[in-house]
């Protein structure tokens, strides 16, 4: 018997649901880096980033390319980097109906009554 895709798909977020991989993947999103490049600009030990750069090998999310001592990363479809934009698309939106939720509050006017 197979995996159910709504199994599979939880499982490929819980795999995202970590910051330090969101951010390898949103610098992966702009080109190919190093691990040196990758550490200043994610914040973690070294071996953390170890870390975090196998899981997301493991789930084929990150593939690597090896030049004299030097490993390099890239993402293994665009469509990686295009779910990050999606993501942001829908967050934005989360925000900007958060924020006017929170202007209404401080503006002290009264919450608007749900449909019927």
């Amino acid at each position: 018997m197979s995996t159910p895709l709504y199994q599979l798909k939880a499982e490929f977020f819980k795999t995202l649901g970590h910051p330090a991989r969101i951010r390898v993947l949103e610098l992966l999103s702009e080109r190919e880096h190093a691990v040196a490049e990758m550490l200043p600009e994610v914040g973690i030990e070294p071996a953390h980033l170890s870390q975090q750069l196998a899981v997301l090998r493991r789930a084929n999310l990150v593939v690597t390319r090896k030049e004299g001592s030097t490993v390099y990363y890239s993402l293994t479809s665009p469509h990686v980097a295009e779910l990050l934009r999606v993501a942001r698309t829908i967050l934005s939106g989360v925000l900007a109906g958060q924020a006017e939720l929170l202007a209404d509050l401080q503006a002290g006017r009264p919450e608007a009554k749900p449909p019927s």
